[in-house]
């Protein structure tokens, strides 16, 4: 059984969010939409893992996109006293990207006390891509007496 226990306490300026259960597929879309509101509300976030005996990678992705939001709103999402499964977890998958994991809740907010500084959000700007419909094994399907129209590549396109 999974339950969040959103804005649980303050520590050190960050709001406390306390994970309990198992944080799998099941309940990572639930999580992330939590995260967004909490990180609205309050940008600067401290995930209490001590409660949560099970983590996925959909769990790390849903801590992920968290941080996203957190990050996006100015401020910052960090983790904090894992049971030792989870650490595991976290270690193969979220500190490939560099950034910790803390022991505790206190020194989560200690060392961001410390160092932390206004994150400016980066405006995100589509992409404009074309996708082109390319058809493979072209000689094969004119054997079989289908024709295939090949696109045509124009100069502006790249």
């Amino acid at each position: 059984m999974f339950s969040m226990d959103l804005g649980s306490g303050q520590s050190g300026g960050y709001v406390v969010v306390a994970l309990r259960g198992e944080l799998d597929l099941m309940n990572a879309a639930a999580v992330v939409a939590a995260l967004r509101v909490v990180a609205a509300r309050e940008p600067r976030i401290i995930v209490d893992l001590a409660g949560l005996d099970f983590l996925d990678a959909s769990g790390v992705a849903a801590l992920s996109r968290g941080r996203r939001h957190a990050r996006n709103a100015g401020g910052d999402l960090l983790l904090a006293a894992p049971q030792r499964r989870v650490r595991r977890v976290l270690a193969i998958i979220w500190e490939v990207d560099g950034f910790a994991v803390h022991a505790s809740v206190a020194a989560a907010a200690a060392s961001a006390g410390a160092s932390w500084r206004a994150v400016v959000p980066i405006p995100r700007q589509p992409t404009e891509m074309r996708w082109q419909r390319m058809a493979l094994n072209a000689p094969a399907q004119k054997r079989r007496g289908i024709t295939v129209k090949q696109p045509s590549v124009r100069k502006k396109d790249f």
